[in-house]
């Protein structure tokens, strides 16, 4: 059996009995059923919301971006699906919205709105740093970039949401690597400081990579970085670190490194510090 199957069908040629359909696997939605105690992925889930929609839904947003490759999303996000129909089960948010045949795609057999489609969905049905961190993780994935979706603006322009959709994909960065480094940039250019270049590379001279920077300005040679839980809980990762933050000193870098438990005010007041030790004037 598959993963997630239709239980009429299962029976229907003889796969199973109706009572081992019922006393061996779990329906996940009406007539969708798996393995009970089956630990679904999110493409799985994908399989089960497009076998309840009969085939008849496309698959969207956070979910269609998780099967394009896009990381951070947890397997027990609702599947999004572009069909109109009001009633959706648990696990399922549907969406009665125009799509083209262009912005269709497949992914492992399964239909998916593309990734420009993907991106423009993201745009407009998120707040902007939600959405922004999204289109990071997609455009990471899949190198997507806004002259990608700048066509689909246009088509749909006027609809809701668009115009918020056009503010978070001018946004879109693929040198993101994780949320807190979109939550960083996001902080950084909220607070009007110069544009910084994502996961910037430190050579010696001779652009052999000595490091990449989460955030940083060439210009002034000042950097910011996020430092989350492995810094702390892996020795190894720690030391390695130290003996990296020494390097870029030594090489005249400014490195703010941030933790969770810093407040924003705090990291930008220490990162306008830091550029105009370095001669940057705000104007």
């Amino acid at each position: 059996m598959a993963a997630v199957f239709s239980g009429s069908r299962a029976v229907r040629r003889g796969q199973l009995t109706r009572h081992r359909l019922r006393t061996r696997f779990e329906a996940v939605h009406p007539d969708v059923y798996v393995a009970e105690f089956a630990e679904l992925t999110t493409a799985d889930r994908a399989r089960a919301a497009m076998l309840w929609s009969k085939g008849r839904g496309v698959v969207a947003g956070l979910t269609a971006s998780a099967l394009h490759g896009a990381r951070w999303v947890d397997d027990d996000e609702p599947v999004e699906l572009i069909w109109r129909n009001q009633h959706a089960p648990r696990g399922v948010v549907t969406r009665n919205e125009r799509i083209a045949d262009d912005e269709i795609a497949l992914v492992d057999a399964i239909p998916v709105t593309t990734t420009a489609r993907t991106a423009l969905d993201l745009g407009r049905h998120l707040d902007r740093d939600a959405a922004v961190t999204r289109l990071d993780a997609l455009a990471h994935a899949t190198g997507i970039s806004a002259a990608d979706v700048e066509p689909l603006l246009i088509r749909y322009r006027g609809s809701r949401g668009v115009q918020r959709a056009r503010e978070a994909i001018g946004l879109m960065n693929a040198g993101g690597t994780s949320p807190k480094e979109t939550w960083l940039r996001l902080l950084v250019l909220d607070a009007g400081l110069p544009i910084p270049q994502s996961q910037l590379m430190v050579h010696n001279g001779d652009h052999y990579p000595l490091a990449y920077l989460d955030l940083g300005w060439d210009k002034y040679m000042v950097a910011v970085e996020y430092d989350g839980d492995q810094h702390r809980k892996d020795r190894k990762q720690y030391l390695k670190d130290i003996s990296r933050l020494r390097m870029l000193e030594r090489l005249g870098w400014i490195v703010v490194r941030v933790v969770a438990e810093d407040h924003p005010l705090d990291v930008v007041r220490r990162v306008r510090a830091a550029l105009a030790g370095r001669g940057y004037r705000e104007t």
